[in-house]
This record gives C-alpha cells, structure tokens and sequence, in this order.
C-alpha cells in the first residue's frame, strides 16, 4: 500500500496564504484600532506610527525605509527562502498600512473601535497584531521589524520572540514622550496625553507578544503516541517512510494473555496525528492507540537546544554538600 502526504507545491501555497492572512490581520488591528485612536505599540510599526503622529507621514513608508536595512541583514543571516517570504511580507505590510487608512470607512472605524474606548482598542489591536506575527512567523515569514531580530536571535538562542520584541517595544514606546504628537486636526498633543498614549503602548506590546507566543506554542506543540497493533512493523515502515519521523519499539507483556507484544511509540507535531491515525487505520482498524501531549521535544526534526554546547563544569569538592565515599 502507497502513501502519499500533501504535496511540496500545496504545503508551500499554504504557508503563503497564511503568511498573507497573518499580515493582513496584522494591519488590519492597526488601522482600526490603534493609530485611529492615535495609539502606538513597539516595533518598527510603532516607531512609524508614532512618525505618522509627528509628521503626517503615512507610516508605511517609514515602515518600507526601516526593514530595507533589516531585510538586507535576514538574508544572510537566516537564508534565502526565509528572505523571499520576508520581502513579501514586508512589501505587503508597508502597502497595507497606508492603503488601509484610505479602504477602511471612517464610520465603521467609528462605530467598531473608537466608540469602545481607547482600552478596549488597545488590547483588540494588541491581539490582532499578536496574532498576526505569530501566524506569519509559525509560517517561515515575519511582519518585518524587530520580528526579523527576534527570528536571528532565536536561531541562536532559546529566547520565544514575543520576548524579544516585548523588550525591544519598551525603549521604542519610551521614545515617544520625547516626540511631539498630533491628532487629525493637528492639534498637539500635550505631555500628559502622550504619556497616556505611551502607557497604552506597554498595554498593547504586553497583549501582543503574549499572543504570539500562545500562538507559537500551539503551532509547534507535538504529541507522544503509543501504537499497539499486531501489524506494527508496517505501521512502523509507514511513519519512517511517509512522516520522516523515528519509531521507537517497545517489547512488553499482556498481562491478562500472558502474550508477547511489540509497542510503537511516536512523537510527532499536534498538527500531523489525524494523518497519522488515518494511515494507522487503513492498516489496521483494530490497532490500539494512546495519544499524549508532551512538553518540549528536540533533536533531529522538532527543535534545537541553542546556545553553549559546551560548558565548564565544576568538580564538587567537600563545600558542595556531596558526601563523598
């Protein structure tokens, strides 16, 4: 019996609608709630908002001009692949960010966000950008800005990005008080509103890389499987060949038969266990299975421990508390 998984051509048009959506809702939680209520989070997003604010530039092009640099940096650190899905990302972003506040009726704007309050926008477009970011990146992809840094040190380091970016958000948002700031009928703001804009900020950079990593999480979370099947070992030629995984043998006994048994165990991604179940079942109906979430998986197809390899380590001697024989 053949196998077959989705295509390579269908996996990679997924990730690119889903990069789309991700920016689009990304954008989308701006325009409505945030720069409209003149509000700003972190990231190249917000220090573009808050240039918007200043100067009556739209934010897209301060966005455009910021990631050139970025960009050019991602693509020889990460790779040329992540580069294409990056550029496009980019592009998209910096068009819809200006494009938006022409396409969105003021009105809806109105009657959505700013009749709600400046707290309920900031945490709808702290979600929305939250969840954005972490559609894109879950995808190879970024929205741009300090999440192209959070992607390069997160190549290196175990650091979740929705980290990253929260500390580098702080000293963006903290920028603002030394910005002057002006509403739609440009009048300035003073410092007591700019400061309450900027409280805001750490409200939404807060909601949003909370988001993103709850988002992250749940994408790259796996599952353990245990396969009790009399057919196992073509179970177990399906999983190495079909799903690219290992498969791990466990000899055990009934004890109710008293029989000899083999066990498959699998660890696998949350996302591939309906295939799997699914091949499992075209098997063997009858196979028995236990399905598990784990914590954490890394080694060769799940994720790396980053950082030292090597580390010195300290000899114990009598001070340390270890009795010694």
């Amino acid at each position: 019996m053949r196998f077959q998984k989705k295509t390579s051509v269908l996996n990679v048009v997924k990730e690119w609608i889903l990069i789309t959506i991700g920016i689009l809702v990304y954008t989308a939680g701006w325009t409505i709630f945030l720069t409209s209520n003149n509000l700003f989070g972190g990231g190249v997003s917000g220090f573009s908002a808050i240039i918007q604010f200043a100067t009556g530039i739209k934010m897209g092009y301060t966005y455009l001009a910021i990631n050139v640099i970025l960009l050019v940096a991602s693509l020889f650190i990460i790779g040329p692949s992540f580069g294409a899905k990056t550029v496009y990302a980019v592009l998209l972003t910096a068009f819809s960010l200006n494009a938006f506040q022409d396409i969105i009726p003021a009105s809806f704007i109105q009657d959505f966000a700013l009749s709600n309050g400046k707290l309920l926008c900031a945490i709808a477009g702290g979600a929305s950008a939250g969840l954005g970011i972490g559609l894109s990146i879950s995808q190879g992809g970024s929205t741009g800005g300090t999440d192209i840094i959070a992607l390069i040190i997160g190549k290196y380091r175990n650091i979740s990005p929705g980290r990253v970016i929260m500390t580098i958000d702080i000293f963006i948002i903290s920028s603002s008080l030394l910005i002057p700031s002006f509403d739609a009928d440009g009048n300035a703001l003073s410092f007591v509103a700019r400061l309450t804009a900027a409280i805001f900020g750490f409200i939404i950079v807060t909601v949003s890389g909370n988001i993103a990593d709850i988002y992250l999480a749940g994408s790259k979370q796996s599952v353990q499987v245990f396969i009790f099947s009399k057919r196992f070992e073509e179970i177990a030629d399906m999983v190495q060949s079909e799903f690219n995984r290992g498969v791990t043998v466990l000899h055990g006994e009934g004890w109710y038969s008293k029989q000899e048994s083999s066990i498959l165990m699998v660890v696998t991604r949350k996302t591939d266990v309906n295939l799997l179940l699914r091949y499992i079942k075209q098997i063997d109906p009858d196979a028995f299975l236990s399905i598990s979430s784990v914590w954490g998986v890394y080694g060769q197809g799940f994720d790396t421990i980053k950082g030292n390899s090597r580390r010195a380590l300290k000899k114990p001697d009598a001070g340390d508390g270890i009795k010694k024989d």
